[in-house]
């Protein structure tokens, strides 16, 4: 490689995965990304899951230049893991990127964390985040410059947003390995690939909210089923997350939550006893036991939690 080369900033591939729910939402996500200052080339991928392509000819960018946009079916397992992977797969650049279709990158966002993954020479990197709901502007940052396997299996760190995730294509396909497709529903699989992505080295972390998340309806607001499953899922297939006690007490008292949202008493009483007896004071077992009883609708649960930028 001649030195030319070896200094050419890096290419982008930036992938956004979309069921065409929200068209607007998903050119102010495209636009954010093209528009970001990097020397190099950006390429956006969008790819549309158990949906009919659009056309987006009206934000592409002009052939032949440092930006390009690509549209694409997903061809891979249907749901969000399979989405993620087929924009991976169908771009090419060397730094591989999400962001969500209703979510936005900030100015400054790739040259922050671009310049430290060079910095640290590390292959993944993320930021905090700015949570919009409604009027509600709240921020998330993950303390410190790291995250390792430690920090995650402690605390979920929902501040490390998969619209913040930058990673090195050769680690995404090697090492670290792609978005888990058999996960159910796709539910938590940024955590579950962040996970793996902390046991392959230390994530680096631009301190700093780098991307604008709009909280609205969540696509998993009433699939009970597949929230409970997908967390069964992965504390088998990550024990080490259930060896913390506070962060096995989150995980089971969310699966009694689910369970007791589905009218599932006998489990959800099941659940939520494992929750408090791995942490007494875990909030989710109790809620779980309020909703069981029908002391609380499940539905004013989640909206409280999602006014104040948090899961239940």
């Amino acid at each position: 490689m001649s030195s030319t080369e070896a200094d050419a900033p890096a290419s982008v591939a930036a992938v956004i995965a979309t069921t065409n729910r929200r068209p607007e939402e998903l050119r102010r996500a495209i636009r954010s990304i093209l528009d970001q200052a990097h020397p190099g080339r950006i390429e956006v991928t969008v790819v549309y899951d158990a949906a009919e392509p659009e056309d987006l000819s009206d934000v592409a960018p002009p052939d032949g230049g440092l930006r390009a946009l690509t549209v694409i079916r997903n061809g891979r397992a249907p749901g969000l893991p399979g989405a993620r992977n087929a924009g991976v797969e169908r771009s090419t650049g060397e730094l591989v990127a999400f962001c969500d279709d209703d979510d936005e990158w900030l100015p400054g966002k790739l040259q922050r964390q671009i310049a430290a993954l060079d910095r640290s020479g590390a292959d993944v990197c993320a930021s905090g985040i700015e949570i919009v709901s409604g009027d509600r502007s709240i921020l998330r940052v993950p303390s410190g410059d790291r995250l390792t396997l430690a920090d995650l299996v402690r605390d979920r760190t929902a501040a490390a947003h998969p619209s913040t995730v930058i990673v090195r294509r050769e680690a995404f396909l090697g090492p670290i390995g792609p978005v888990d497709e058999a996960i159910p529903g796709g539910y938590g699989e940024d955590y579950e690939w962040l996970l793996r992505a902390a046991k392959a080295g230390p994530i680096v972390v631009v301190p700093e909210a780098l991307a604008r998340v709009h909280r609205g309806a969540s696509l998993f607001a009433d699939r009970w089923q597949t929230i409970a499953e997908a967390i069964t899922y992965l504390l088998a297939k990550h024990p080490e997350v259930g060896r913390d006690r506070r962060n096995r007490a989150r995980l089971q008292g969310r699966v009694a939550f689910a369970h007791a949202a589905m009218g599932h008493r006998r489990e959800a009483w099941s659940w939520a006893w494992r929750s408090a007896r791995s942490r007494p004071l875990e909030r989710r077992s109790y809620l779980a036991l309020a909703v069981a009883t029908g002391l609380v609708k499940p539905g004013a649960i989640q909206e409280r939690a999602r006014r104040v930028g948090r899961g239940v």
